[in-house]
Formats: structure tokens, sequence, C-alpha cells
């Protein structure tokens, strides 16, 4: 396992050079796998870190990743699970933002919009040598009309509302509020994100960087007290997550922002 590519809260915090440093790592575990005398299979992890803390990959983290991996003849896996299907803003697909071409995709949860659905998107060569060493695969509901027809009618929509370009105004005028929210309290560490896709990271210190767990956790409860859901992630569950429907619009933004800084600023006469 690789260390996680944070920088706010990792080794290397310089965005600019944060992406090799951490993908150089891939190249030291290949190493020591090769040493023991095993071959590496592949590579898998999120085109943007999700429950790990909304972690944004720092530039060129899976090029260098992905080129160690290949070169030691593994496969790369992106996990677009939470972060596909044009949450982001900037396309389809978060992993296109790094500049890299997986040789596996995992997709799912946003595929059926709320219906159980998901799927796995590859080359035509992996797919027939998987089918050429013919493992055994059973799955009773796999391809099934109905959930078909759910997965083309939510691409459809997609398209049809331009909700890709869509993810981007709105999240690009809601990370706005955030860092406008971030400047009158100092138990904001840091806000992140792009898109519909966002985090905002509490702290007991902006200098010490302490994680505040407590601080997170009273917003998220008194965010569902006034029935907005948001959830808290990352190692410290210090990181108050917002992933909310791609339909969310400026008017949501505005209530949303009204309602995060009262609960926010209930924190500090509790």
């Amino acid at each position: 396992m690789m260390d996680l590519p944070d920088t706010y809260r990792g080794q290397h915090r310089d965005v600019h050079t944060a992406g090799e440093k951490y993908g150089a790592q891939a190249e030291l575990l290949v190493q020591n796998i090769n040493n023991r005398g095993a071959k590496v299979a592949g590579f898998i992890g999120e085109s943007a870190i999700s429950c790990g803390g909304q972690i944004m990959l720092p530039p060129n983290y899976l090029k260098t990743v992905y080129k160690a991996v290949h070169k030691a003849g593994g496969l790369c896996i992106a996990d677009e699970v939470q972060v596909g299907f044009g949450r982001c803003g900037t396309g389809m697909w978060v992993f296109e933002k790094q500049g890299v071409v997986p040789d596996i995709v995992t997709i799912g949860k946003p595929m059926g919009n709320g219906h159980p659905i998901a799927g796995v998107v590859t080359t035509r060569e992996i797919a027939e040598r998987y089918r050429q060493n013919r493992p055994e695969y059973f799955n009773t509901y796999g391809g099934n009309p109905v959930s078909m027809a759910v997965g083309l009618a939510v691409l459809d929509v997609i398209k049809k509302e331009g909700l890709v370009k869509h993810a981007k105004v709105t999240g690009d005028l809601f990370l706005l509020e955030l860092e406008r929210l971030k400047e009158r309290h100092s138990c904001i560490g840091d806000v992140r994100g792009i898109g519909l896709f966002l985090g905002i990271e509490f702290v007991k210190c902006r200098e010490s960087r302490e994680p505040d767990e407590n601080t997170a956790v009273f917003v998220k409860k008194e965010m569902y007290r006034n029935r907005i859901i948001v959830s808290t992630e990352g190692r410290h569950n210090n990181i108050v997550k917002i992933k909310p429907p791609m339909s969310f619009d400026q008017n949501n933004v505005a209530h949303f922002i009204n309602h995060f800084d009262r609960a926010i600023s209930q924190v500090k006469v509790q």
C-alpha cells in the first residue's frame, strides 16, 4: 500500500512537486516485490481520494505511478465509483485530469442514480485474455435489461442536461463560498476539491494542523438537523465531505452555506 498523496497533511506539500515525489514510491514498492521473487499484478487507486479525505491527486501522480507499474508488467486500474460520471466537472472521468489512460476502470453508484448497478471497462486485449483463461465467474443480475435501461437513461440525462458543465460552474461557486467561510472561521484548516466533490478539513490550530474531529462531527450533526446530508471522512474523521446530487444548483449552494456557517458559529458558543 502506498502513502496517501496528501498535500495538506502529508510528507510532501508542494503541489508542484508532490505528484512525482509521492508517485516515486511505486518504483520502490516494485523493487521490493521483485526482491521477494514475486511479480507486480497491478495498481488500483481512486482518481480522486474520497473516503480517505476528499483529496485531489497532485499533478503527475498517476503518470508516475502508472509508468512504474507498466514497466513492471502490471495493470493500472482506476476506481471511478465515487468520482466518475462528470461529478468533478472536468470531464466524465477524473483520471483524464491526470493525463493517463488506465487499463481497467471500475464504475458504479452514480451509474444507476440510486439503482444498484456497476460496471468494469477495459481494453479488448485484456477482455480477450480473460475469456481465454476461462475463469469461473457468476453474477445473478449481470447484464439484466432493467439495469441496462437505467444506465442508458442516466447517460442520456447527463448529456442532455449538460450536467458535467453544470458540476463545474456550480462547484466553482461552491468552492469560492467555502473559501470565504474559511476566512471567517479559523477552525477550517483547508478547503479543497473540484466540481461537486468537495471537502472541508477542521483543525484545532491552523499552524499545527492538529485535526479537530469533534468540530467536524458537531457540524455534521447540525447539518443533519437541518435536513442537509454530509459525512465525515479521513483517517482522523475531521473532514466534512460534500458530494451532493448532480442537479445541485446555485440556490442550493446559498442554502448550504447559510446553514454550514451557522453550524460552525454554534461550535464557538458550546
